[in-house]
């Protein structure tokens, strides 16, 4: 009787062995599996411009501008076309940046991100955008835009999930090609208002004063930082944050002149 009591708690510790093992591998492979199902969906950011020398570096250039401060910020060559647009393709790297602190790294992958200048010019920039979502069937709100907004004070950024085109014409012309669609988000770039009865259009074709410029470069790499809380958070929480900053920046900036 003894052996045989014996006999069957070895039996029961055993199977009680078994199970864990069993629990311990499917639990291995749910976090695996897990993993896999998280990988992230691309970004694609375009800045809008105009192409060739003659317009570089100008007002209504920003855009681009924004555009080659994070190609160089994240190692992107910008040195392909695709879509009627310079095009440059990467991975965000999520070990660079502060949200590895908040999540559990097996909880977030590399974030692909597209990035490209369309060359068609400023007035019909969504014959290459709209076909650049569509080639890689990407819902709205994974595309960010970025331009020139006279409205800002020259360096004051604004980040927004959606809106209307203000005039702008390289906007009009994505909201017509995204067949009405304003559901995506956008970068503001302020490059302040033409002083006195200077013609608009003249204004968005100069070049910006060294002030400006350096006002400008300073804004840029904020934008760097903006895009980048985007990617790791999400753009309502990046843009509260931002937005409230750049608020600031707007109130000691709004009487200056550039």
């Amino acid at each position: 009787m003894f052996l045989l009591t014996n006999a069957l708690m070895l039996q029961r510790a055993e199977l009680g062995e078994v199970e864990a093992i069993r629990e311990t591998m499917l639990s291995g492979v749910s976090r695996r599996c897990f993993c896999i199902a998280s990988s992230p969906q691309p970004w694609l950011f375009v800045g809008l411009g105009n192409p060739g020398e003659k317009y570089k570096a100008t007002r209504h250039n920003v855009g681009f501008d924004m555009i080659d401060a994070l190609a160089e910020s994240q190692g992107i060559s910008m040195n392909s076309v695709h879509c009627k647009a310079l095009f440059g393709k990467g991975l965000f790297d999520s070990s660079n940046f502060f949200f590895n602190y908040y999540f559990d790294s097996c909880l977030v992958n590399d974030v692909p991100i597209f990035l490209a200048k369309p060359q068609t010019y400023m007035n019909i920039s969504g014959e290459s955008v709209g076909p650049l979502a569509a080639y890689y069937k990407l819902p709205l709100n994974r595309v960010v835009l970025f331009f020139d907004d006279m409205c800002l004070p020259c360096g004051v950024l604004r980040l927004h999930h959606k809106g209307g085109h203000g005039g702008h014409n390289g906007l009009k012309s994505v909201i017509y090609h995204f067949r009405g669609n304003r559901e995506f988000a956008r970068l503001r770039i302020g490059i302040g208002r033409p002083p006195g009865q200077m013609d608009p259009k003249a204004f968005l074709l100069q070049k910006f004063s060294a002030v400006a410029r350096d006002r400008i470069d300073a804004a840029l790499q904020e934008g760097v930082g903006a895009l980048k809380l985007l990617i790791s958070k999400g753009l309502t929480e990046s843009a509260r944050c931002f937005n409230t900053e750049q608020k600031y920046k707007h109130i000691r900036l709004q009487t200056s002149q550039v």
